[in-house]
């Protein structure tokens, strides 16, 4: 079958996308690597912020919940346990079917990627030891499977994803011994980082991760106090008695795919670094395909939900299932949602980042890396 709208990942910027594509009319298939829909949603037991336009006072979860239903009731065909593993010939898209051991190919009149991104590392004597983990990891323990990572961790990372996570363990019953970052200040919201300080959780900025210790795990962690140069300071050695090793150093975009099919990407470090050049409907340098989510820039949750909307309803009108008219309406409001996800320092600082990658789309040619 020849599907109107083809979207590679099940998440919040994916289920958007299937969800404003199906809506208009489209035929719409959704496939997922995973065995259930939602992507990060269903580890956010935490209540979101902001405005009630973008559920505030709604837990990830129950977010979750809701889009799934509107995929249902809007006839989107969802494939599970299917891993996109490349392009064939002629738009086919390659997908892995765990179910049946089988390679499918898929074509489509328009792509949506919505991959997401993924967790960064850094390495140190001792990294690769049991215990030592990513923070995403260990929110998937804990959140979705409930099992606590460790009883004694040491954060390493002060943005948004280790201060929640370092809330959501505390409140496990995990005792965090401390939350270490290089920068001089914590990165993530006010908000989360005053939760945390509530608990009585030290921060240990100015600091990295020297080490890690133990015999079949980890059982002691080092940090120590870094100069304007990230060098270490020598004599500020700490030490902590641990059992796991939390990394929360930020995520980058998952640019494989998009590149396979020759979308242009530049490297944007207030975005998560190499991220996919696209214009205001989400569209890439290819034309029919459209990114979303952290693929076109890591940001938060709300903004991959709008940026999905936004590819599905640009994607339905280019298919002709929404006059331009109609569809202009729609793209303002979300247009308009965005704007109001991306304000205050943090959020300035992505929609300057965003302007950048509209203006570097607009001078290169497809196929190129800038």
């Amino acid at each position: 079958m020849l599907y109107d709208v083809l979207i590679v990942g099940g998440g919040p910027a994916g289920l958007g996308a299937a969800i404003n594509a199906a809506k208009a009319g489209a035929s719409v298939l959704l496939l997922d690597e995973n065995h259930l829909l939602g992507g990060q949603l269903f580890k956010q037991i935490h209540k979101f912020f902001g405005s009630q336009d973008h559920y505030a006072g709604w837990r990830g979860i129950d977010i979750g919940q809701k889009l799934l239903r509107e995929a249902a009731e809007a006839g989107v065909k969802i494939k599970l346990n299917s891993r996109v593993v490349g392009c064939l010939e002629d738009g086919l898209i390659s997908v892995y079917e765990e179910q049946t051991g089988k390679l499918i190919g898929y074509k489509s009149k328009k792509v949506i990627l919505a991959v997401g991104a993924k967790e960064n590392a850094v390495s140190f004597p001792g990294w690769t030891l049991p215990g030592v983990m990513t923070a995403g990891a260990a929110q998937t323990f804990a959140n979705v499977h409930g099992v606590l990572p460790g009883k004694k961790i040491l954060v390493i990372g002060s943005g948004n994803v280790g201060l929640i996570v370092s809330y959501q363990l505390t409140q496990a019953g995990a005792d965090i011994v401390a939350i270490v970052d290089a920068l001089p200040g914590i990165s993530g919201y006010g908000v989360h980082a005053s939760k945390v300080s509530r608990l009585g959780i030290p921060f240990y900025l100015k600091h990295t991760i020297s080490r890690a210790s133990g015999e079949d795990r980890v059982q002691s962690a080092e940090i120590v106090q870094i100069d304007k140069s990230f060098d270490p300071i020598p004599g500020t050695e700490k030490q902590f008695k641990v059992d796991t090793v939390l990394l929360a150093v930020g995520l980058s975009p998952k640019v494989e795919l998009a590149t396979m099919l020759g979308c242009d990407f530049h490297y944007e470090p207030r975005l998560g670094g190499h991220t996919i050049l696209h214009d205001k409907n989400m569209e890439t340098s290819v034309k029919g395909v459209y990114v979303c989510g952290d693929l076109a820039g890591v940001e938060e949750a709300s903004t991959a939900l709008e940026e999905g909307r936004l590819a599905g309803v640009a994607a339905a009108e280019s298919l002709g299932y929404l006059e331009p008219s109609q569809a202009l309406r729609l793209k303002k409001d979300i247009w308009k949602n965005l704007n109001e996800l991306r304000k205050g320092t943090f959020g300035e600082a992505r929609r300057d980042a965003k302007e950048h990658l509209l203006t570097m789309l607009k001078e290169v040619g497809s196929g190129r890396v800038v």
